[in-house]
Parts: structure tokens; sequence; C-alpha cells
């Protein structure tokens, strides 16, 4: 069957999270009740990542297997002109064929996100559910610098969910910087893998720092505490963006390795 890589972006403000579920509609389910109605084929499409509730993406992939060998671009087109009639907050950016050995989550090889902070006195209007209102000033700097202490290889389980259901806590994280440019503070991280809530976990703790209730020495004496009691609020949904997945060049023809599929079973923010 013909399998096709598509990246994706919508707004989480309306749905339960990426996953199918059953209390409630979910963004998976907009997608595949699009192919639905457009070839009349029940399919089950694949995420590089799981998003929660409220949580948005910019650069979403998953793949879906059709029958039909379409057109890449009346593919997207079609299916955009779908999800419009029904009303959803997801619109397809692109569609490519690629080959069955590509899958969206086990052939990723980095996934980007970002978290946005708005630091100001007055609430969000145009902005509310779309970036984290911070009423008090937030030291950016002071964030960048506690942000360093966890780049690496190491046991996150301080600042993953008690619910997280990936077998092991270990992730190496290859970046993690906090800009600032006006009242917008943006956090952005990137890693082959997350845990569950890791991202939402991080700007929660950095905040504090922020605030200049957390040192650098602070923030690395959490993580090493290996204890979620360490670890700051996790900061709310509506902040986060998945913003991009890599594959290699190859991703559409090679084959999967059984070992990788184990060690990333469980993963999503």
């Amino acid at each position: 069957m013909p399998r096709f890589k598509m990246t994706v972006e919508y707004d989480g403000t309306p749905y339960v999270g990426w996953q199918r579920q059953e209390n409630g509609h979910s963004v998976q389910s907009a997608i595949e009740n699009a192919i639905l109605s457009l070839t009349t084929e029940t399919v089950s499409i694949r995420a590089a990542g799981r998003t929660d509730s409220g949580v948005h993406a910019r650069g979403q992939v998953v793949h879906a297997d059709l029958t039909r060998a379409w057109v890449p671009y009346k593919l997207r087109n079609a299916l955009n002109a779908h999800l419009a009639m029904a009303g959803e907050s997801v619109s397809i950016l692109s569609v490519e064929a690629v080959g069955d050995g590509f899958d969206a989550r086990f052939s990723a090889l980095r996934r980007h996100y970002l978290y946005r902070i708005i630091s100001r006195f007055s609430p969000l209007a145009i902005e509310a559910k779309r970036a984290w209102w911070v009423s008090k000033p937030l030291d950016h700097e002071a964030m960048h610098a506690a942000a360093q202490t966890l780049i690496g290889h190491h046991d996150f389980t301080t600042f993953r969910s008690a619910h997280c259901q990936a077998n092991s806590p270990m992730r190496t994280l290859d970046r993690l910087d906090v800009t600032r440019e006006g009242d917008l503070i943006e956090i952005r991280a990137s890693a082959q893998s997350f845990l569950h809530n890791q991202i939402r976990s991080f700007a929660g703790t950095l905040k504090l720092a922020g605030e200049g209730k957390m040192t650098p020495a602070d923030v690395r004496a959490a993580l090493d505490a290996k204890d979620r009691a360490a670890c700051g609020p996790v900061a709310p949904p509506e902040g986060l963006y998945f913003m991009q997945v890599d594959y290699p060049e190859d991703a559409g023809s090679a084959g999967i390795d059984a070992e990788k599929l184990l060690q990333h079973v469980g993963e999503d923010e």
C-alpha cells in the first residue's frame, strides 16, 4: 500500500490531545475522519510524538497507508478541504510519498519543541491559549544559565510525569535555550525523544530560576535528585508547540531497527 508522510499544524485547544481517546475528540481522530470522508478507508495513522490536550503543533509529522497512489499535493488539498468542512483546527502543510520503511515515530532522529512564556503584568487577550502568562518579571538570562545544567545524557526522573510510560528515564538533551524579545520568552528544546511532560516540567522549573527562586546549582541538584518532588510546577499546556522532526535522508526506504522501537515505547510530551 502507498505510504504518505504528512506534516501537520494544529491548534490543540479544542482537542483532548493527539491520541484517539474515548473521552473526547483528538487530533488523530480529526485527520482519520478526514481520510475516511475522502477515501472511505478506515486507517490508523502514526505520529512522530503524542501531544497532550491544549498543546499545539507547527510541524507534527504523521504517516498513513492508503490504497490509492495519490498525487501528494492533491491529497493535501483534498484532506484540508474535508478538515475545513468538519470545522477542525488542523491543517495539512505538506504530503510526501515515502517507502514503507518510513515510520513517522521510529524513523525520527530528533524532535524540536518550543515553549512560549509572555511575562507582563496585564493578562493575555490575543495570545490567550497560545502562551503561558506569567505576571511576574522573569530574568531570561538566569533561566538560560539554569537550562544549560540540564544539557546532555541524564536520568530525567525529576522531569517526567508519574504517568510516563517510557521504559527508561534516560534521555539525551541536545538543546535547551532560553531567549527573550520584549515580553516574549522562548524556550527551545531538541532531543531524539522526550519523556511525558518533560519540557513542561523544564519550563516550570526554569520559571522559578527566572524569579530568582532557584539557581543553576539548584536546578542541577533537582536533576541529580531523580525525584519528581524536586521539580518545579509543571507549566500549562498552552505554551507548548511541537515544531519540527528531523529524519535521515533515506528514512523512506530504510528498515526500522527493532531495538530502536523498544527504546522509544511510551515517549510523548
